[in-house]
């Protein structure tokens, strides 16, 4: 008789739990898959540059996470994250991270690393900008030369760079013959730069693991402006509660690592002869030089 009350508690318990699993129309395997899967959605310069490639799969080996890397511009990743489509992001695009936070939408932001912009473009430099110290300089020199300009037009962060570059020159290029807009991540605008031998800002760390196959030239470097910085964001399971944030708290802790810091300190510096990004977790922005 006990035997069979024992029976009939395991099979209550049995019955509540395939109820539960069927009202969020997982199989018990399904739903513990999906726990241990995170979506990262992450800038198209952190996956061209080959940096995720080596990252990725040390974070899943360390934690038995899966990772679904969704790379588009920091803009579209953003909006990932504001509709709770995805769990962590790596972004670079500050003023608009700030204004992400503001709004409640991701938790414990902190910054990873930096690079810088370049402005790459065709080895006769028609616009005669190699060498200025100036980035707005050399964008009114495109402009008023009528040198063919690639933007991504993407709302990533290298968009928006572009876009406080042009601010500053006070050229309004949207709708101008010379400014074509590619609304295509950085490494394929690369490219269309590249065929048509036209000019475009890049972040160093895409260009120099493209360069081999582009024919073109940095031409202009080092102004204050041209620092890209890098945070990652975790998406807030407060307003979003399906949101794996065990998932993306593993996630944002292990890329501030010292470990991890450690791999980016030296990545791309056996290919390249320097590094494609310089580790600063635990640093403050304004502190960051060139």
């Amino acid at each position: 008789m006990k035997r069979m009350q024992k029976v009939s508690k395991w099979g209550i318990l049995l019955s509540i739990a395939a109820a539960i699993f069927l009202a969020s129309g997982m199989l018990p395997v399904e739903a513990a898959k999906a726990q241990k899967s995170i979506i990262l959605a992450t800038t198209t310069s952190t996956q061209d540059s080959g940096l995720l490639d080596v990252l990725i799969p040390v974070f899943e080996k360390k934690t038995g996470y899966f990772v679904k890397t969704i790379a588009v511009g920091s803009g579209q990743a953003m909006a990932m994250g504001k509709k709770g489509e995805a769990d962590v992001l790596l972004v670079h695009s500050p003023a608009a991270e700030k204004k992400f936070m503001e709004k409640g939408n991701g938790i414990n932001r902190r910054i990873v690393m930096h690079n810088d912009f370049i402005i790459v473009g065709p080895p006769n430099d028609s616009a005669g900008i190699k060498g200025l110290r100036s980035a707005s300089e050399a964008f009114q020199k495109m402009a008023s030369t009528g040198s063919l300009f690639l933007s991504r037009g993407d709302n990533s962060g290298t968009h928006a760079k572009e876009k406080g570059v042009w601010k500053q020159t006070g050229i309004h290029p949207e709708g101008q013959k010379w400014y074509q807009q590619t609304g295509l991540g950085m490494g394929q605008t690369l490219n269309v730069a590249a065929e048509k031998k036209g000019y475009t800002l890049a972040d160093r760390g895409t260009y120099l693991a493209l360069k081999k196959n582009l024919g073109l030239d940095i031409l202009v470097e080092g102004d204050p402006i041209l620092l890209n910085i890098y945070h990652v964001i975790q998406v807030n399971p407060a307003k979003w509660p399906k949101v794996n944030a065990a998932g993306a708290k593993a996630f944002a802790d292990f890329m501030v690592s010292k470990k991890v810091q450690k791999i980016i300190k030296t990545f791309g510096v056996d290919k390249f002869g320097s590094p494609l990004f310089f580790p600063d977790a635990g640093k403050k922005e304004e502190k960051l030089g060139m």
